[in-house]
């Protein structure tokens, strides 16, 4: 046993001068100095820890915002023209960049907890530099082009709450080893006191943070309100081409209670779905009509509309990376599909006594049918034979004419206003975006007999929430993926989550008081028996207590090597 420890001793130099020279290139045991951190380093552990915190919340802001990546691609391609998953790169560099700033992050802490001085090397800080400012780049970006979309956040931590918070009070909980450490190692009285009111203020606001924490998922089973019906989004998008008949078929397959799609008028006054103000993008225009690929989609008539294919651009871009797992037979049908008119989506509706919603895109100033498309729509919804009831009117336009026509159309806005000024003009019903209504406005619309639908709705979590939070009914272009949640993700009463609170509290100080006592425990005892019970290497450690950080961890190394050194000789 005597023998091996020099090779213990080896072992532990090697160690530290992989942490060292990782850290700072600093290989050699003769670079590195336990003298205190320069104020110039200093300032860069704080730019490596305020970097760290800005990518943590980057991190998280994009992997809660995978509910709407398809309409970030969406976006990018009416700014480009070109169609393709943005998402991609964003995520391989910020996951590229999280790792390497954590992995800092960690060097750095394993630094202080060792004694070593921090001194970041130059590479290192050309790479937090240049993640500081992509990621500072980032968000002004998103601020500034996809604003609306930082609304997931809050709305992403009535799920994650009480569970990041957990797991940052087991991080503080572990950082009270390294805080320990720090102020056993220090003769400085006012370091100590500053340190250990900072940890402990940090402490007692994560004990003290479930009262902050509020969550639709946190209530009583007995109050859970029945499952949501799901609207299938132009269908279902991720099975089939968007607003094409063989995706809402494929929706109603998956057991939606509604159709949702995108209408506007062509030149000769048909109702069709088209999402794009262009054919470009789900169409091929440009192989048919190479000269108009660029002209607004109501410039066709129906005639060139129904001669185009519909279902090619899914097969060769692929939006939801589900082309692969498809059999050979689906892709044949989904190659084939072509434009989809508004009469053939409400004869399908009214065959299976499905919900329709649709928003109807009025026509360019010069259209033929830009005075008469709401009598134009109208007429087709007579025609096609689905019960009225069955359709959510959202336009805004001449809502009084349509009373008159089609008194039993469901009234549908998509701006939120009071209750009394929905009732007043005999508005029934708001379709909104997930972000846009709180659990408070979905609770008061219940109560006042206005049925709220929010879109759009992709993610388990996500359904989860508006579950709890009692929304009437969700429009999602993954009705195959929000099938699989017959019951919210999770879900607990307020007297279980108080328990889970109070002993996480309890466990944290129990363990933080624990590692502080084991720490500390030289001092203690030196206190209360004496130096009389030391042999005179202890009442060295022991003194060296009161010197500083530096002298303490070359006292305690050359002391320990110095002795493994003699018992080996010895032996």
């Amino acid at each position: 046993m005597v023998k091996h420890q020099p090779l213990q001793v080896y072992e532990r130099q090697l160690c530290l001068s992989c942490l060292t020279g990782i850290y700072g290139c600093r290989w050699k045991r003769y670079q590195r100095s336990h003298d205190d951190t320069t104020k110039w380093e200093f300032l860069w552990s704080l730019i490596l820890f305020f970097t760290f915190s800005l990518l943590l919340v980057w991190f998280y802001f994009w992997w809660e915002a995978h509910n709407d990546y398809n309409e970030f691609n969406w976006f990018l391609y009416n700014r480009s023209g070109e169609w393709s998953d943005g998402t991609v790169p964003i995520l391989a560099t910020t996951a590229a960049g999280f790792t390497y700033i954590a992995f800092l992050m960690i060097l750095a802490l394993c630094h202080i907890a060792v004694g070593q001085q921090l001194n970041l090397h130059w590479l290192h800080k050309i790479g937090v530099s240049a993640a500081l400012l992509t990621t500072a780049i980032g968000f002004i970006s998103v601020n500034q082009t996809w604003g609306e979309e930082w609304a997931v956040i809050p709305v992403s931590l009535q799920a994650t709450g009480p569970f990041l918070h957990l797991g940052a009070l087991v991080a503080v909980t572990a950082l009270a080893w390294l805080v320990a450490g720090q102020i056993a190692c220090t003769e400085k009285i006012r370091f100590q006191v500053v340190v250990l009111l900072l940890y402990l203020s940090v402490l007692l606001g994560l004990y003290m943070a479930p009262l902050s924490i509020t969550s639709p998922c946190i209530m009583d089973h007995a109050n859970l309100t029945p499952r949501p019906d799901v609207i299938g989004h132009q269908g279902a998008p991720m099975l089939a081409p968007e607003n094409t008949i063989l995706s809402f078929q494929r929706a109603l397959q998956m057991n939606v209670s509604g159709l949702e799609a995108d209408v506007a008028i062509s030149f000769d006054g048909v109702p069709f779905l088209m999402r794009d103000r262009t054919l470009r993008r789900t169409t091929d225009v440009g192989k048919v009509f190479p000269a108009r690929q660029l002209d607004d989609a109501s410039s066709f008539n129906w005639t060139d509309l129904h001669s185009l294919n519909a279902g090619q651009w899914f097969l060769k871009d692929d939006p939801f990376w589900t082309v692969q797992s498809m059999a050979q037979r689906e892709v044949m049908l989904v190659g084939n599909q072509g434009v989809c008119s508004l009469e053939q989506l409400l004869r399908l509706a009214s065959l299976h006594n499905q919900t329709v919603v649709f928003s109807l895109r009025r026509p360019p100033h010069r259209h033929p049918c830009y005075h008469s498309w709401i009598n134009d729509t109208l007429e087709v919804i007579r025609l096609s034979g689905i019960p009225q009831h069955l359709v959510m009117w959202t336009p805004d336009w001449d809502r009084g004419q349509v009373r008159q026509v089609a008194p039993g159309l469901q009234q549908t806005s998509v701006e939120k206003l009071p209750p009394q000024v929905l009732h007043q003009q005999g508005i029934s019903s708001l379709l909104l975006r997930y972000s846009q209504a709180s659990p408070y406005d979905i609770r008061e619309f219940s109560r006042s007999n206005v049925s709220v639908t929010l879109y759009t709705v992709n993610e388990p979590w996500l359904f989860s929430v508006l579950w709890c939070s009692g929304v009437s009914s969700v429009s999602s272009e993954a009705p195959n993926i929000l099938r699989k949640v017959p019951y919210p993700i999770w879900l607990m009463s307020p007297d279980e989550y108080c328990l889970i609170w109070v002993a996480a509290d309890l466990i944290s100080f129990t363990v933080v008081i624990g590692i502080f006592v084991f720490q500390n425990y030289h001092i203690i005892r030196w206190r209360l028996s004496g130096m009389h019970s030391y042999n005179p290497e202890q009442i060295m450690l022991s003194a060296a207590v009161r010197r500083s950080s530096r002298d303490v961890n070359i006292m305690k190394e050359k002391l320990i090597f110095s002795e493994s050194c003699i018992m080996y000789k010895g032996s």
